[in-house]
């Protein structure tokens, strides 16, 4: 098994950690957009035409872009896949919202703060993205107020889509202290076994 991705990328953090979570063997292809490895000859006819990361190559050499299909094969035989048919959509519910409506506005505040130069037309960016992800948050935090994970009361691939994009809040202008349920269930993610960090997943799979 094989992943081709870059763990700057939240996205492609999400499958180093689910395979550390779960002691998965693998190997770790290092591509990455910013230097255009996506949009190789090669990448484009052998791994994702859509030429993005993440990928999954299985052991029959398949491909599986996309990081939300790629975690489901991942963790479709673990305790990170509920059983029941209603907790399984929930998991779904879940990780659809992180895609349209959490990433979309934390993510992208967090890369322009990052990497945009501070301008008028970024300063007006940020502050449209902001209320989007101010709904993210309060809709994450009205759920953990009566829940330590996000489905059937324990961790599942729901919880690790939603981590990454969730951590890097602080940087991208929004203020967990506001979010005291999301901050504690930051905390209980940190705390699972074989948990990894961004900075380390990145140490561990960005050559030298």
């Amino acid at each position: 098994m094989r992943i081709y991705g870059d763990c700057l990328s939240g996205n492609c953090y999400k499958l180093k950690l689910v395979t550390e979570l779960l002691g998965t063997p693998h190997a770790w292809k290092f591509v990455t957009w910013i230097d255009g490895g996506t949009k190789t000859d090669d990448f484009l006819a052998r791994v994702n035409p859509a030429g993005k990361v993440p990928v999954l190559e299985t052991s029959k050499g398949e491909m599986i872009p996309e990081s939300g299909a790629a975690l489901y094969y991942l963790a479709r035989d673990s305790h990170l896949w509920p059983v029941g048919e209603t907790d399984r959509a929930q998991v779904l519910r879940w990780m659809f919202f992180e895609q349209y409506s959490h990433e979309p506005f934390i993510a992208v505040s967090h890369s322009l703060k990052k990497r945009a130069a501070p301008s008028p037309e970024t300063a007006a960016k940020l502050a449209e993205l902001h209320p989007g992800g101010v709904r993210a948050l309060e809709t994450m935090e009205q759920h953990l107020s009566s829940n330590d994970w996000f489905v059937a009361g324990a961790p599942t691939i729901a919880d690790i889509s939603l981590y990454p994009y969730t951590s890097w809040a602080p940087s991208a202008g929004f203020d967990l202290s506001a979010y005291p349920e999301v901050h504690k269930w930051l905390g209980r993610v940190e705390r699972l076994l074989g948990f990894v960090s961004m900075e380390d997943a990145i140490a561990q799979t960005t050559p030298a």
